[in-house]
């Protein structure tokens, strides 16, 4: 593994080099490390996933440490894979993005690149290390790193709110996870993940207390319900190529972390697979209900993360069902579509934040009720865009079909259940599944059609010129490319997750369950090539048939001068659906009341707050605040009060110690 550290270390100094360079070769620099280690990372990876034969290094770091095994096993190595290239086409992207940055503050940009260097280092190195206590320190540079990518623009106060929430958050995390190692390393006496296999596996209690701790830790991290109120502050807050490697990428190593404990566990219990499975349905219905009321487009995409992870978990969930209940093809489907929705996800997510980046950098506003008509001028921003839509909602030819079809195959093969609690937890997540699907493509109809079509509702989206640069539609593109091609060979992006989902299912019947829906694919392939061939005839002809055509105005009913008020808002478009759930918003009213007869500037707007922060985070902040004022008169700046304090402090110490030491 020698070229593996080899590249790690391409990535740091990638970092430290924009440091000594000039401000338009700082992310430059950055792309080739990164595209240097890339290479690496995925010549490991696909060796790795191809073979199914693990790739180990045994280093001593110190007598703290010891001796530190680094694996690349099929699990590493899918993530990896996905690290590493999301992460380098983000990177790429970030070219383009930040040119707008530069000048401004040369030691900021230098620090960004030094911080995204080391969060896909940090990364890598998570999901390679074998060792509790080494991990938990590449966690923390992990979330600390990702702290200061998200505070990038320090200078809004939004964004330093969100980045300390983030923070907070982050911090809450790794307690979690601390105590699940703590237990861990208390009974085994080792640091060693290997050696806390034995120890899961003999008692039950004992490793469902820990799966519940490990559970919430790196839930918090992956953004699962009630776990998620970090996620919508901190991805819009964060420059796009951030949010876009933070949605797609970084959010995962909380699935890697859950994952990794399951294969330490070997056997699951019925509570990890109800409690994976049920948190997984909370998450997505949750994420893609507020997904729909927002007109923050980055704030929008933040919730369907939540959906998102929610669907990765009801896959995973899905595979520990049919293990626990000794149903291996329900197993092998639900691991299948979870792992490749993993990918699928960190392609349209990453594809759907830079194209709300190139609208916002040529716009400057994220709302998409400021938005309207820009793809007669971003024509390419808005193509890629509503590819990302199609895929992220799960239609067909795309790659989220792919994983959502394994998943719903996962349900229906486990609907010969042993019991009815099992029959009945199917059903539910058949239909909440399907419930999911349609609110996802309400909406991105909702929000391709308002940002994209009608007419400019604002002087931003009026003023657009032209589309973003060649070096920002590129990494688009090459994400469009990938969501088709996984799309329409689905055989050969399964063919991936085999190695991985082999250690969690044991036995031969995975090889012949994978033989049969690699078959299955490959029908679905060609199925999809017919379908892809019929809209290329239909488009084909209607281009023939309007060259020859006219074009006339339609009748406007006896009025002619139509205007940008006359079409759907964001808010009118899901009104009627959201109207029919208003027990799960709070909804604040921002009105603006007429004071002359025909008013300029009157307005009526609805802003719809997550119930979690309006009920749970904000009033906890309150009576932490009230507590905390308590204590004011303590902070005074009188000195000669501190060290009054002081002595009070040494005195009590001084008497604990004599009579209780």
């Amino acid at each position: 593994m020698d070229m593996f550290f080899i590249a790690l270390g391409l990535l740091l100094l990638g970092g430290i080099f924009p440091f000594f360079v000039n401000d338009n070769s700082k992310i430059k620099i950055c792309s080739y490390f990164a595209g240097l280690s890339t290479v690496v990372f995925v010549l490991y990876s696909i060796l790795v996933l191809l073979t199914g034969k693990p790739i180990i290094a045994n280093i001593y770091l110190s007598s703290l440490f010891g001796n530190v095994n680094f694996v690349i096993d099929a699990l590493s190595a899918f993530f990896i894979l996905i690290i590493s290239v999301m992460s380098f086409i983000g990177i790429i992207y970030a070219n383009g993005y930040l040119k707008s940055y530069i000048g401004k503050n040369k030691f900021n940009i230098s620090v960004h690149c030094f911080f995204l260097m080391l969060l896909i280092a940090s990364m890598i190195g998570v999901v390679t290390v074998q060792n509790s206590l080494l991990f938990l320190i590449l966690w923390e540079i992990m979330s600390l790193s990702s702290f200061f990518l998200v505070i990038f623009e320090s200078d809004k106060k939004e964004v330093i709110s969100s980045g300390i929430k983030y923070l907070i958050y982050m911090h809450l995390s790794v307690i979690f996870i601390i105590l699940a190692f703590a237990l861990l390393n208390i009974y085994s006496g080792s640091l060693n993940f290997m050696d806390f296999s034995e120890l899961l596996s003999k008692n039950k209690h004992f490793s469902n207390i820990v799966f519940l701790l490990a559970f919430t830790g790196f839930g918090i991290k992956a953004g699962f319900f009630p776990f998620h109120n970090w996620l919508p502050d901190a991805h819009p807050a964060a420059p796009s190529h951030v949010s876009g490697i933070m949605s797609g990428v970084m959010i995962k190593t909380g699935i890697y972390g859950i994952l990794r404990i399951l294969y330490l566990i070997s056997i699951p219990s019925k509570l990890m697979a109800y409690t994976v499975l049920i948190i997984a349905l909370l998450s997505s219905m949750y994420g893609v209900l507020y997904a729909i009321t927002q007109h923050d487009i980055k704030r929008l995409l933040a919730y369907h993360s939540i959906e998102n992870i929610g669907i990765i978990g009801i896959g995973i969930g899905i595979g520990l069902i049919g293990i626990v209940y000794n149903n291996p093809v329900a197993a092998v489907l639900g691991f299948s579509g979870g792992l490749l929705h993993i990918l699928n996800h960190s392609i349209f997510k990453e594809l759907l934040f830079f194209s709300a980046g190139s609208v916002y950098k040529q716009t400057h506003t994220r709302n998409i009720e400021y938005l309207g008509g820009i793809i007669k001028n971003m024509p390419y921003s808005s193509l890629l865009f509503a590819i990302g839509s199609i895929a992220i909602s799960g239609l067909p030819p795309f790659n989220g079909f792919i994983s959502e079809l394994l998943i719903y195959g996962a349900m229906i093969s486990g609907l010969p259940a042993p019991n009815t609690t099992v029959f009945i937890t199917i059903i539910v997540s058949l239909a909440s599944l399907a419930i999911v699907g349609t609110m996802a493509i309400l909406c991105f109809t909702k929000a391709f059609g308002v940002m994209f079509l009608g007419s400019p509702r604002s002087e931003q989206a009026a003023n657009v010129q032209n589309d973003v640069e060649k070096i920002m539609i590129i990494p688009m593109v090459i994400l469009a490319f990938f969501a088709l091609i996984i799309g329409i060979f689905p055989q050969y992006a399964a063919s991936l997750v085999l190695s991985p989902v082999s250690l969690f299912i044991q036995g031969e019947i995975i090889i012949n369950v994978f033989a049969i829906l690699i078959q299955l694919l490959s029908y679905i392939s060609l199925l999809f090539f017919v379908f892809i061939l019929i809209i290329l005839i239909i488009t084909g002809l209607k281009f023939f048939i309007s060259k020859k055509s006219r074009q006339y105005s339609t009748w406007g009913c006896g009025y002619d001068k139509p205007n940008n008020h006359m079409q759907y808002t964001a808010s009118s478009y899901a009104d009627l659906f959201v109207s029919t759930l208003k027990p799960m918003f709070k909804r604040i009213a921002h009105i603006k009341k007429p004071k002359e007869l025909f008013p300029k500037d009157a307005y009526y707007e609805v802003e719809i707050e997550d119930i979690e922060e309006a009920y749970i985070v904000k009033p906890l902040l309150k009576f932490d605040e009230k507590i905390l004022s308590k204590f004011e008169k303590i902070q005074n700046g009188n000195i000669q009060q501190y060290i009054l304090f002081g002595l009070i402090f040494l005195l009590i110490a001084i008497i604990g110690l004599k009579y209780f030491g």
